[in-house]
């Protein structure tokens, strides 16, 4: 059978498994399962067993829950009503005041909790209603909160990251520290377009707040100590060489755990809401993980990544070419799955093509982050916008409307990483050679 015919069996089985309302997790195992039938003659319940078995004993994913559990504490403390307090005094200066916060908040939640989702949540609470009550612009302030809660992808610690390292087998310390350049570039993208939007519709941005003391936005800034000492713990133990990320996660978990308590936001509530909250995400990343896996195992028996690297390399096209026919692909599939969901599915089959056209894994993850960024901003599936709906109200084509400036501007970071590599490369080769 030629691998064209195997290969329009594995998508058509995969596209309707999940045209039928299939879990993404289930749609996997079917798939996998029937390409195990078809294109071997390999134990299926052997290779099924053994197959779960080693996806979910991966050490490198024990850092998973943790992680959102961290993310799951703090959302339900007032360390998110800290960030907008200790932010705003340093922000009423710059051109578009305020508007700027929303930014920088995504960037310091992103840093302690991995998750676009719970980032975008957790700012719009505090950010949206803020914002609007000083007079900003609705669009601007949606587009802003949508688009920098994407920050929560790329920023470690990440949960994606840590999804495409152990999908990899790469080391998630490197991934960890190759994200946060271009995270920092990102929010300088974003930080610019509000300063150039505001100059040019002063109408519809307030009379900058009145100046305040230096002395004064430091009393302010202590509010952000809380998030800062977790951010330390967490990202700096594993940089110094402290800790594995699956360490630093206990760290944080522990940190966020006694800093909620001590704001007496910890009670038996929100401790069991967090913990259940947490457990039924880690559980759903995993049983995809698992799927995952068998599936790529189906395609190793039917040798199809091997021949669909080969055939590209055969294609002779250019790099930029390659990364550029990627990227519409990545775009188009963020409209229908999650960003998870479009990694553990195509990391396995794109990295043998990826190698062989001489792109660093590394860089590639940094990317591939980049670019799904993009489809939790573009509609029918884009979580950030479902996010903003139900804490709004506001129509999806509305929100869509506010974050397509954000969503052009990862598009520019896309390039500007394509064409300078080196904002991606520079930290992991300078920590680890």
């Amino acid at each position: 059978m030629s691998d064209a015919v195997m290969s329009f069996i594995f998508v058509a089985v995969l596209i309707g498994s999940l045209a039928l309302g299939l879990w993404v997790s289930i749609a996997l195992f079917v798939t996998g399962l029937v390409g195990i039938v078809l294109f071997s003659n390999a134990p299926l319940l052997s290779v099924l067993a053994t197959n779960m078995w080693s996806t979910s004993a991966e050490w490198s994913l024990a850092a998973l829950p943790l992680f959102i559990w961290m993310g799951e504490i703090l959302f339900r403390s007032r360390m998110s009503k800290d960030l907008f307090s200790g932010l705003a005094p340093w922000m009423r200066s710059l051109p578009g005041g305020l508007g700027h916060v929303g930014v920088l908040a995504s960037g310091l939640f992103a840093a302690v909790s991995g998750s676009s989702a719970a980032t975008c949540a957790t700012v719009a609470k505090v950010a949206v209603p803020e914002l609007k009550a000083r007079g900003y612009d609705e669009k601007l302030i949606l587009g802003t909160v949508a688009g920098s809660a994407t920050l929560g992808l790329l920023i470690p610690p990440s949960i994606i990251l840590i999804v495409y390292g152990v999908a990899a087998e790469l080391s998630i310390a490197r991934l960890f520290i190759a994200g946060v350049l271009p995270g920092v570039m990102v929010i300088g993208l974003f930080m610019g377009y509000v300063a150039i939007w505001s100059a040019k519709n002063r109408d519809k941005v307030p009379p900058k707040d009145p100046p305040v003391s230096f002395v004064q936005k430091l009393k302010a800034t202590r509010t952000l100590l809380p998030v800062a000492l977790l951010i330390i713990g967490v990202v700096g133990s594993i940089y110094l060489g402290l800790a594995s990320p699956t360490d630093s996660a206990a760290v944080g978990v522990v940190i966020a755990l006694l800093l909620s308590w001590l704001f007496g936001d910890l009670n038996w509530k929100t401790f069991k809401e967090g913990l259940i909250s947490a457990t039924l995400s880690s559980s759903m990343i995993a049983f995809i993980l698992a799927g995952s896996a068998f599936l790529t195992i189906a395609m190793g028996y039917a040798n199809l990544p091997a021949n669909i690297a080969r055939w590209i390399s055969d294609m002779g096209i250019s790099t930029y070419g390659l990364l550029a026919v990627l990227t519409v692909f990545f775009i188009v599939m963020g409209c229908f799955l999650d960003g998870i969901s479009i990694v553990v599915l195509t990391t396995a089959v794109l990295l043998p093509a990826v190698q062989a056209a001489g792109i660093d894994p590394i860089w590639f993850g940094i990317y591939l982050v980049l670019v799904v960024e993009m489809g939790q901003l573009t509609p029918p599936v884009g979580l950030n916008l479902f996010v903003l709906q139900g804490m709004t109200g506001r129509d999806i084509v509305f929100i869509s409307k506010a974050a397509f400036p954000f969503f052009a501007l990862l598009i520019v970071a896309v390039v500007l990483v394509v064409l300078f590599p080196k904002i991606v490369l520079v930290l992991p080769e300078m920590m680890y050679g």
